[in-house]
């Protein structure tokens, strides 16, 4: 089965907040092509399966910092005059978005939730894998500093070693003795 939406543009998407990795109920209404009012009607109806650890509203200043570094909010028509979002977004984490699947029941719904959680593995896989890769440099770092002062010790002995050895010099003429 072919993906709706290729996991690159998936994976840019989710984003890290508060320590978690999360989409946005925007992002998700984009791609499963609903409106975000529909998938946040569908949560608040069904509010006894989104936990806290499942899905969270945003504050205002974490809006705001977002709205200002990489996000342009969609606007969407509210009942006010003025436009736009009348609520804070709500991020959603990856329990969040398969508990998604089950409250929006369409078909395209269940296509890209799957996607969505291929992205989600993808990108825990690939933080895994640097993980690694960032141990193993510590690790070469940690043996290159102990070179480093191996080095500079046999450099420090072969100074000492090529500098002139001072011979006492001998005195010439008397000695008296006292």
């Amino acid at each position: 089965m072919k993906a709706v939406v290729p996991s690159e543009i998936i994976e840019k998407k989710i984003l890290l907040l508060r320590g978690q990795k999360v989409m946005l109920d925007f992002h998700l209404a984009g791609l499963y092509a609903v409106p975000t009012k529909s998938i946040n009607l569908a949560v608040k109806r069904n509010k006894d399966r989104f936990p806290g650890d499942f899905m969270f509203q945003l504050t205002r200043d974490e809006t705001e910092e977002l709205q200002g570094s990489i996000l342009r909010f969609q606007i969407e028509t509210s009942k006010e005059k003025r436009g736009g979002r009348r609520y804070l977004p709500y991020a959603f984490t990856e329990q969040g978005v398969a508990m998604l699947s089950s409250v929006l029941r369409s078909e395209r719904a269940v296509m890209m939730n799957i996607a969505v959680m291929r992205a989600f593995v993808q990108l825990r896989e690939m933080l895994g894998s640097q993980k690694e890769l960032a141990r193993k440099l510590e690790e070469l770092e940690r043996r290159i500093e102990q070179h480093d002062s191996d080095i500079h010790s046999i450099f420090e002995a072969i100074r000492q070693l090529m500098a002139p050895v001072e011979k006492p010099k001998r005195q010439i003429g008397f000695r008296v003795e006292e």
